[in-house]
């Protein structure tokens, strides 16, 4: 939007058409630019950078440079496999700019060479006239040069449910600055609806200089953080990396020196850098991820990002949009008031409880209205007296005037006629002719109503004998029927979410464009009772201290402007708060995207808020937010089982690559096995974990805290004495066997068939800290009998395919074979459960003070 001050039409009849193709050519189409994508070069580049990828490269390249091309090619199909799924993660893009565009380029009627002609909202120009109809989408931000009654909705860039007044320009300039929302603005924005009336208006920014516009250019420039999930596994693996690496030169040096040659040296070393390297970290990550977007669609959620749904485990604060999020984004009459006082809350009165006089004043009330209206609160008392106007024929409308806020519509039915007129109370109060001690008793009547969020309307009606009709609604002689009151009712899942909420340790903070008042009186009914509400004008005078501090206590905030989300949002994650933010509307775009996990409504919100978050409602209720949550919390438990079980299945893996170093036995274990063990026994025993049932208290513990490690002390001390003793129990069976001298193909066979069955028995021990044995054996979980299944299927086909056995270079096995195989799990099964038990001691300890982990989530850490 451009900052100058902007003259009047150049043209009266608007702009000429090569004028416009001029400008279109000069300035470009009214839509926003296409964002950017990385290449298919790109995303191999970022791949071939993976180091598991480039160890089964480098181990590919040596079986051919020795001769054994078979095993080449099965590390090659490894390696390939990898690139293509990466490649297809990575090609899903952001597309908000798209959305943006669909929203902000509707169909416009304009004028040019004096003709009104309909063209393409994209082929708008700077310096058209617009000709604006009830019902029609603004297509650019425009100043009124000429109205009359006009109400647009602009929603989507203010989240206030009201349409706003208009009136015609009188001078005024439209720069940056100018923003929407208010009554009596002469300006109108590209994206908004005109709820009522009409008029022309001159177009002074287009495409991204739009109000919509910098939206969009405010979205893209963010940049969606990385997931802390994702960043420690990566530094797990780093740091795994690093220390497998000095370990793998050594044993290079070593085999070279006193095995045999270099290559077999570099390929013993490959093996045991496979077998040391975590690669299944982040593998099982995206797979638990995965799965975990899978559920919560089975919840009528759609996670657009599923590296979001680890952050909802420790979320922090759940900042709420009111109009659309914690209400239903429609208005309706919550309260009738006579002049006497009277009050009916029609939606829990009974037909017998509404006397004449209440019907009186809705019928009045209707006879107001618009027949065909879109304004939201005439909707509304269409909905309760839809009869009103059987029978009557409309005359003549008074629209609303900025010197009086009021309209009036005049009727005839039966030879009889009636004038009704409805608008702000004070207006009311003026046509009628109330005054003094009956004046303010209105007036504080009308202030109760507002301090529990009501939309106040006055209503009054006049007889009309049939002459003719006078110039304005002052010359009726209108006597006051009573007040009617709007809400925009909360939506009934909200409450019980707010309060699950409360009990995880989750503030909720609501953020609304709406007024004090308003959001006051919602916030209350939704459980959330603010101990103080920020209106915008008082949040430009904090500064981002004084905005975290007053953020950490029961706080909404009223009247904000979108960037002003934005500075709240930031604020909050500036202060250690892991921030989910809920929102329906492009004004809320940028706050959706920067925070930890954006929460857009999917039925009544906007595309580009759809596309700027992470997660999506599709049924717009409030309360599948606690299902994410719990969902987030139990893929954490989850994700920590299996990945304390990766952590055990690396010691026996390493151990038997390593251990013919050290005693001369004959190398077992190559990369083809250690890959296979990897890449595809691991991550499919971890769809076992990923499948677990939360644990009973999931939804009662605070929030974890984001800075502890994916694996702590504990835990990794408890993965390491499962690892040692499976790598005890399976080198026990590598020196028994060899010690009876059993040849090398049968060994090989034996060792890997033992390691996978102790694999195997680790599942058992790690699918919970807390139940007996017999519970994870009897615990329900189809995926495990279905992984068992698919390891028996594979131990056997890799024994009697003799295509497998040659390639696996595996000998026959006997039934004693098998029973030792099965004596070594199981043994370590037993062993392990017995050391479970002080673990579980310390694991209740720590769940009896969770004080210290809120400590530790606070915003001091």
């Amino acid at each position: 939007m451009s900052t100058d001050p902007q003259p009047a039409p150049m043209f009266p009849n608007g702009l000429s058409a090569a004028e416009a193709v001029r400008r279109l050519q000069t300035e470009g189409f009214n839509e926003l630019p296409q964002a950017g994508s990385r290449s298919i070069l790109r995303l191999v580049a970022d791949v071939l950078k993976e180091p598991m990828l480039l160890l089964l490269l480098g181990g590919a390249g040596i079986y051919l440079a020795l001769g054994d091309t078979a095993e080449a090619i099965l590390l090659g199909v490894f390696a390939s496999a990898s690139v293509f799924i990466t490649i297809v993660q990575e090609a899903r893009t952001e597309r908000v700019l798209e959305s943006l565009r669909d929203l902000s380029s509707p169909r416009a009627l304009v004028i040019r060479d004096g003709e009104r002609i309909r063209i393409a909202g994209r082929e708008v120009v700077r310096g058209d006239l617009i000709v604006l109809s009830e019902g029609d989408r603004v297509a650019a931000d425009a100043v009124l040069r000429d109205c009359d009654d006009l109400l647009t909705d602009e929603s989507l860039l203010t989240g206030e449910s009201v349409p706003v007044r208009k009136r015609p320009a009188a001078g005024e300039a439209m720069d940056a600055a100018t923003v929407a929302g208010g009554d009596d603005q002469p300006f109108v924005f590209s994206g908004s609806l005109v709820a009522r009336g009409g008029g022309i208006a001159e177009v002074m920014a287009t495409g991204p200089h739009t109000a919509i516009g910098r939206i969009g250019q405010s979205v893209t420039a963010l940049e969606t953080e990385t997931p802390r999930l994702r960043q420690q596994t990566r530094r797990l693996v780093v740091a795994f990396a690093i220390g497998g690496a000095i370990v793998v030169a050594i044993t290079v040096v070593l085999y070279a020196m006193y095995r045999g040659g270099w290559l077999e040296g570099i390929l013993a070393g490959i093996a045991l850098g496979m077998s040391m390297l975590p690669e299944e970290f982040p593998v099982v990550l995206t797979v638990f991820l995965a799965m975990g977007a899978w559920r919560i669609s089975q919840a009528r959620v759609l996670t657009r990002r599923a590296s979001a749904i680890e952050s909802l485990g420790a979320a922090t604060v759940l900042c709420s949009d009111k109009t659309g999020t914690l209400t239903q984004n429609r208005m309706m009459v919550a309260r009738l008031v006579l002049p006497d006082g009277g009050v009916l809350q029609p939606a829990t009165a009974t037909p017998e409880a509404i006397a004449p006089p209440f019907r009186d004043l809705v019928a009045t009330a209707v006879l107001a209205c618009d027949p065909q209206s879109h304004d939201p609160m005439e909707k509304a008392l269409h909905a309760l007296g839809a009869d009103a106007t059987a029978g009557a024929t409309l005359q003549r409308r008074y629209g609303l005037r900025p010197d009086l806020l009021a309209m009036t519509n005049v009727w005839s039915r039966d030879g009889a006629g009636v004038a009704a007129a409805k608008g702000a109370p004070e207006a009311i109060a003026k046509l009628c002719g109330v005054d003094g001690g009956a004046l303010a008793a209105l007036q504080a009547r009308v202030e109760t109503l507002a301090a529990e969020g009501l939309r106040v309307l006055g209503v009054a009606e006049a007889s009309w004998s049939g002459e003719a009709l006078p110039d304005t609604q002052q010359d009726f002689a209108f006597s006051f029927r009573g007040l009617v009151g709007f809400a925009d009712p909360l939506r009934p899942e909200v409450k019980d979410a707010v309060a699950e909420c409360r009990s995880a340790g989750v503030r909720v903070i609501m953020i609304t464009g709406d007024y004090p008042a308003t959001a006051t009186a919602i916030a209350r009914q939704a459980g959330i009772d603010p101990e103080r509400v920020i209106a915008g004008p008082e949040l430009v005078d904090l500064d981002d201290d004084a905005l975290a501090l007053a953020a950490r206590t029961p706080t909404a905030f009223a009247r904000i402007m979108p960037e002003q989300k934005l500075r709240i949002v930031t604020a909050l994650k500036a202060c250690g708060e892991i921030v989910a933010m809920t929102g329906d509307g492009v004004n809320d775009a940028p706050s959706l995207k920067a925070a930890h996990i954006g929460i857009a409504m999917g039925g009544r919100g906007t595309d580009v808020a759809r596309e700027a978050s992470a997660i999506v409602l599709l049924d717009d209720d409030f309360g599948s937010i606690v299902k994410a949550i719990r969902l987030g919390r139990r893929i954490y438990d989850n994700l920590r089982k299996a990945m304390s079980f990766i952590l055990a299945v690396h010691f026996p893996i390493a151990g038997l690559a390593l251990l013919p170093l050290v005693t001369g036995l004959p190398l077992l274990l190559g990369p083809v096995h250690i890959a296979f063990l990897e890449m595809i026994i691991d991550p499919v025993c971890s769809l076992v974990f990923e499948a677990e049932t939360e644990e009973n208290d999931i939804m009662r513990r605070p929030p974890r805290d984001p800075q502890e490690p994916l694996l702590p002390r504990p835990l990794v001390l408890w993965g390491a004495l499962q690892g040692i003793l499976a790598m005890l129990a399976t080198g026990g069976v590598l020196l028994l066997a060899h010690r009876n001298g059993m040849p090398d193909d049968e060994l090989r066979a034996l060792v890997f068939f033992s390691l996978v069955s102790v694999i195997v028995s680790l599942i058992f021990v790690n699918r919970s800290f807390s139940s007996s044995l017999r519970e994870a054996l009897l615990r329900p979980n189809r995926m495990l009998l279905l992984v068992i299944g698919f390891v028996v299927a594979v131990l056997a086909t890799s024994l009697t395919l003799p295509a497998a056995a040659a390639l696996f270079r595996f000998g026959p096995l006997h039934a004693d074979d098998l029973a030792l195989t099965a004596a070594a799990a199981i043994t370590t099964l037993i062993m392990l459960e017995l050391s479970k038990f002080p673990l579980r001691a310390a694991l209740s300890r720590r769940a009896d003070k969770p004080d210290q982990v809120v400590k530790a989530a606070s915003p001091a850490r």
